[in-house]
């Protein structure tokens, strides 16, 4: 799909896409937090400012070098993107299928309120009054996680979260239910650095600056 979409975008040249992003009318107010998945992984962003034809997206670390990926917002929106130029942590994209700017900026969808998470497959250490449990996430957000546990865990029973290539987390089991179970910080990632810590996780080169 990415590779049919990159056929797509590269058939018209760079300075076309940038004259029909700047001339199409443009959303500067906008600042949303979203993500884009690549090739190389998921990694968060913030929306700077849309149009029809394209978007801005600012990143806390170098911009993935990925010239086709997918942006999808909180509501469960997915678009394919095109790079079209970048620079250190901002770089500009045009769309791959035209859209609107209120499929843009709606609030509703399929997950209208839902956080944003990435699909890390994170290895943890539980520990917990009866021991210490070996698990693995399935996704994190900035305020928890879902994770798979070798072993019972309880309905809001206190564990702390030790990983590394995680701060020590202390955290409550907050759901259960088909062999997962989702837990809930007690302190929270800042967005920046919830986009570090996944940017570290995936490609490590992108955080030098």
């Amino acid at each position: 799909m990415m590779n049919t979409a990159q056929g797509r975008l590269d058939a018209q040249p760079i300075g076309w896409a940038e004259r029909e992003q700047r001339a199409a009318p443009r959303f500067t107010a906008l600042l949303r937090s979203a993500k884009v998945v690549s090739g190389e992984g998921e990694f968060v962003c913030v929306v700077r400012d849309v149009s029809t034809g394209g978007v801005r997206l600012r990143f806390f670390h170098r911009v993935p070098p990925d010239a086709a990926m997918a942006l999808q917002l909180p509501n469960g929106e997915a678009l394919e993107i095109g790079l079209v130029r970048s620079d250190q942590t901002e770089a500009s994209y045009r769309f791959a299928h035209e859209t609107t700017i209120e499929r843009l900026i709606c609030e509703s969808g399929v997950h209208p309120r839902r956080l944003l998470r990435l699909g890390l497959a994170v290895p943890l250490t539980l520990r917990t009054a009866g021991g210490v449990l070996p698990a693995v996430t399935r996704n994190i957000s900035q305020q928890g996680c879902c994770l798979e546990a070798q072993g019972p865990l309880a309905l809001a029973q206190s564990v702390l979260v030790e990983s590394r290539h995680l701060p020590s987390i202390r955290a409550k089991v907050r759901w259960r239910g088909g062999g997962a179970c989702g837990l809930v910080f007690d302190d929270t990632f800042s967005l920046r650095d919830f986009a570090v810590l996944a940017a570290r996780l995936q490609n490590p080169e992108l955080i030098g600056l």
